[in-house]
């Protein structure tokens, strides 16, 4: 059962934050919001203010990018992720109760009593201790019953041979094993941040090889004389590989090969390099009796996740909602740019 997104019950981060003396940075203890109070989403009679989702946005800032800048757009992105799981966690929990789901008392209080054996020698935990248990406990509490609503919905018994035979049929491209091709290579190395005439050099010294492979020489005589490469010793056979597993300006070149052609100098990352293209493996099905469990245990995944996805989209459609998106960054996408790959 795949789990709740974590940004949303940071509970443990929180609390470390705390004990350590970061409490700015963790949820403070339940407090009637001031009356200015800005407010961002409204979902049903709840409001998320500004400083709730900023609370949320800083701990999957931390968790999604560490300590790395992101784009503008990752942030544009996430912002709006953030803001959607605060709304459906508003929703979510209202549902568990509505269905009569109590919390685990026992549980919550086996992690109440870990927080005590962690943080119980911190002067900031001795301080606070009143508080942040008050604010934790709250934060259990729910997490412990949309744990229960999200493994109750998410449940499903197992398909039919039947039935995965169709989800099989439905989506070769899950059960297709992606072309491969069989390479040599003969390397000549060259560290990256080296001059352009040392890569000249190397270019020559490559197609001097070149014309040594035109005029009949064996492949791989010349790989285990010249080449630099691990596969050297291997007469620089590579094996089997497929798309990702070759740097993509090689890809690219092998792509457009044909089996037993060498290619012309190419450069890699490495060095200057010769590549011939010793085979071509197309892509292939595999048979339904070798993927019978990967395909069961994917059409089991996918239900569980089109039933999850379709209890958040029904509540959502229940409940009005109104978000002021006006304080996030504009997506790039909205804006007329082309949104980076990821």
């Amino acid at each position: 059962m795949k789990k709740m997104n974590t940004v949303m019950s940071g509970t443990a981060l929180a609390l470390a934050l705390l004990a350590a003396g970061g409490a700015s940075a963790a949820p403070a203890a339940p407090a009637a919001p001031a009356a200015a109070a800005p407010v961002l989403a409204k979902v049903g009679d709840t409001v998320i203010t500004v400083d709730e989702f900023n609370a949320a946005f800083v701990m999957a800032a931390r968790n999604k990018f560490f300590h790395g800048k992101p784009p503008a757009n990752d942030i544009a992105a996430l912002q709006r992720e953030v803001s959607d799981q605060l709304v459906a966690r508003i929703l979510l929990v209202k549902e568990a109760k509505q269905r009569g789901i109590k919390p685990d008392a026992g549980e919550i209080q086996k992690t109440l009593d870990g927080y005590e054996r962690q943080y119980g020698g911190s002067e900031n935990w001795k301080k606070n201790r009143d508080k942040m248990l008050a604010s934790v406990k709250g934060r259990l509490e729910e997490d412990s019953v949309l744990a229960q609503l999200e493994k109750s919905v998410r449940f499903a018994p197992p398909p039919t041979e039947k039935e995965v035979r169709a989800y099989y049929a439905a989506n070769p491209q899950k059960f297709t094993e992606p072309e491969q091709v069989r390479v040599s290579l003969i390397l000549l190395r060259v560290d990256p941040s080296s001059p352009t005439e040392v890569w000249l050099k190397a270019d020559a010294e490559t197609h001097d090889i070149l014309k040594k492979l035109q005029a009949g020489e064996d492949f791989a005589t010349l790989a285990k004389k010249y080449s630099k490469d691990a596969s050297s010793a291997q007469g620089g056979d590579i094996g089997y590989v497929h798309d990702g597993m070759l740097p993509r300006g090689a890809h690219e070149i092998v792509k457009a090969m044909k089996v037993g052609e060498v290619s012309n100098p190419v450069q890699l990352l490495e060095g200057m390099g010769l590549i011939k293209l010793v085979d071509r493996r197309t892509p292939k099905l595999s048979p339904f009796e070798k993927v019978e469990n990967r395909a069961r245990d994917l059409l089991i995944r996918d239900r569980s996740d089109q039933a999850w996805a379709r209890l958040i989209a029904d509540l959502k459609k229940k409940t009005p909602t109104h978000v002021d998106q006006s304080q996030f960054l504009p997506l790039a996408e909205q804006s007329g740019e082309r949104t980076a790959p990821k």
